[in-house]
Parts: structure tokens; C-alpha cells; sequence
């Protein structure tokens, strides 16, 4: 089967899987992980985000969350491009980090919050990076650890997913544990990979949802369907997208000194190449735009356009003056309607 658009429903429960390029790892060691989960963590605060479980695998990560008003497509771009340019650069390679696109599941909430939780975490164990649920307890690459309250991460919606088993913290946690001890029995569950052409979600009746982006039952499928365009994403995500380009190449360009004409041109000027990387460093890891939308727009391969990123981010991190008139316009941006 086809695999059709991917479905970005703002607002509802994501379970995302990001795979490295050919299974090989995207994390080398501990600083890389926590790199990660950092940025992980700012992004789900800046886009207004709930996370509820998670597994770093050395070639692969799971992530359960529930999106806000920003749409998942343009949290993941932010995610994945900035961990990917800072990996490059410290491991001193080059070329793609991850495989494709990430995938992704729409799950339906009130069915499945709990079973993906347990279904995430329990990854480690079927990975064999943790033997038992003794070690999974302390396993610092997984959320949970964090829900066992071994390790904090203030980002992880820990207390909405305890409450589910008791409103008393304690007991919550360990009628929690018993349920992803019940839940080591259990195989793989095909129905919860992301974007698996064979697998369909399996509804409380035991027939299988209409379409294999969807976790839920008939309703909820229909649902999710009607709210989004033929793209499936939502009509006024693909508006914003283009007015952001265009409003971001004009504060660039106003900001140091150049034009929007000179920025969308060819010119390899210091002054105006500056500006161009900027533009594709912010574009990629603020707004989300593809490496592909950037290259038709700016007339450049996508080669350039990921070494222009990989430039912009030493210049943005080093021009205190422009990074704080950036982070001002982003703010501004971010608080309009």
C-alpha cells in the first residue's frame, strides 16, 4: 500500500518514531543524548506541548505527545534539524543523520494514551539495552524513569500520566509499574508502529480503521479525515507557512543591512551569504521549512541549503546583536494570532 500524506491534526495525540539514515545510530554517546532531549524539551515548551513517554534507542527514537497550536510537522523539523547540525558538527561528518521523514501515528487518546505509554517505554527491554523492569527503573534514556520519579525532566507530562492510576503520587506510581510489568507479556504490537502500510488500528470491536496514519476507532478516523485538506494537513497551516518565509526573509534582510531581492538571488557577497545562511539556519529550526521549500525559494540545491544552515548557526550564535532582535521578532511572532 501507498503511503498516503502525513496527517498533521494540531491537537491531538502523536506517536512519532524517527529511524537513522540506512538503521545506522544517531546517538554516539551520553552528551549526544542529552543534546537530544534538550532540545526535545525547549521545543515542546515553546510550541506548548505535552510529551508522555519516551525511548532513545542508539538508531532509533519513540516520542508519545500531544500537540498544541503549533503543528507537528513544524515542531519535528525544528527538532531534528538542530540536533542533526550539531551532531554533524561534533562528529565531523556530513550528509543526512536520519532516515526520510520521521514517521507518525494520529492515535486516538482515550483509547490508547496508556497502552502507547507502556508500548514506548517497554522498548528499551525489547531492545535489550535493559534486562529487567528493575534496570528499566533506572534506565536514564527513557521517560520512565522519569515517571518512577528516578530522574526529572520537566518537560515530561508526569503527573497527568500518573493520575491516570491514582491521584495519590505513590500509588500511582506503582500501579503504574505493575501495568508495564502486565505489559512485558505481550509482543510487539504491529497496530502501534507509525505509518506501517500493514498495520491498521485495531478498534474496540475488532475491526480495523480505515486508514493505516489513523489509531482509532471508525469515528475518530472520520474525524481526523474531515478536519484536514487533501494534503493532510490543516488549509491555514500551509498559509501561515508562506507568510512566515516571506516575513522572515524581510527582517533578515532588514536587519543586516541587505534586501529580500538580494537574499532570494544569487550573490555570494560576505554581507548577503551571511544573511542567506541565517535565513536557512532560522528557517529550518524555528519555522520548520523544508530543505526542499528552501531551495525552491532561494533558487539553491539542497546541499547548499544544508551547509548554508550549518554556517548560519555559527553566525547566529556568535552576532549577539542580531540573535537578540531574532529571538524578539520570534516572541513577537509566536504571541500574534
Amino acid at each position: 500500500m501507498a503511503r498516503g500524506p502525513r496527517l498533521d491534526a494540531p491537537g491531538t495525540l502523536h506517536h512519532v518514531m524517527v529511524r537513522g539514515i540506512e538503521k545506522r545510530q544517531i546517538f554516539e554517546d551520553d552528551q549526544d543524548r542529552e543534546d537530544f532531549l534538550h532540545r526535545l524539551g525547549k521545543v515542546l515548551e515553546q510550541c506548548q506541548a505535552s510529551c508522555f513517554a519516551w525511548t532513545l534507542i542508539p538508531n532509533h527514537v519513540h516520542i508519545l505527545l500531544r500537540t498544541g497550536p503549533v503543528p507537528l510537522g513544524k515542531m519535528m523539523r525544528r527538532l531534528l534539524t538542530g540536533y542533526a547540525v550539531r551532531f554533524n558538527r561534533r562528529h565531523q561528518r556530513s550528509g543526512h543523520l536520519f532516515q526520510n521523514r520521521y514517521r507518525s501515528l494520529v492515535c486516538e487518546e482515550e483509547l490508547y494514551l496508556l497502552e502507547l505509554v507502556r508500548y514506548i517505554h517497554l522498548n528499551a527491554i525489547r531492545a535489550g539495552l535493559v534486562k529487567d523492569i528493575g534496570q528499566l527503573d533506572r534506565y536514564r534514556w527513557s521517560g520512565h524513569s522519569v515517571l518512577m520519579g528516578r530522574q526529572k525532566r520537566g518537560w515530561q507530562a508526569r503527573e497527568e500520566v500518573l493520575s491516570h492510576f491514582d491521584e495519590r503520587e505513590e500509588m500511582g506510581k506503582r500501579r503504574y509499574r505493575q501495568f508495564i510489568c502486565e505489559g512485558m507479556r505481550v509482543g510487539k504490537r504491529n497496530d502501534f508502529v507509525p505509518e506501517d502500510a500493514n498495520a491498521y488500528g485495531e478498534t474496540t470491536d475488532g475491526k480495523r480503521s480505515s486508514d493505516p496514519r489513523i489509531l482509532g476507532c471508525d469515528s475518530f478516523v472520520e474525524k481526523i479525515l474531515s478536519s484536514v485538506g487533501p494534503s493532510g494537513r490543516h488549509p491555514l497551516i500551509l498559509k501561515r507557512r508562506q507568510i512566515e518565509l516571506e516575513g522572515l526573509i524581510h527582517f533578515i534582510a532588514k536587519a543586516l543591512g541587505v534586501t529580500s531581492e538580494e537574499i532570494k538571488g544569487g550573490s555570494r557577497r560576505r554581507g548577503i551569504s551571511k544573511a542567506r545562511a541565517a535565513l536557512c539556519y532560522v528557517c529550518m529550526t524555528q519555522f520548520g521549512v523544508t530543505g526542499k521549500e528552501l531551495s525552491q525559494a532561494l533558487e539553491m540545491s539542497p546541499t547548499a541549503i544544508y551547509l548554508a544552515s550549518v554556517g548560519g548557526e555559527a553566525f547566529v550564535n556568535q552576532a549577539g546583536h542580531f540573535q537578540k532582535s531574532l529571538h524578539r521578532y520570534l516572541n513577537n511572532l509566536s504571541a500574534s494570532p
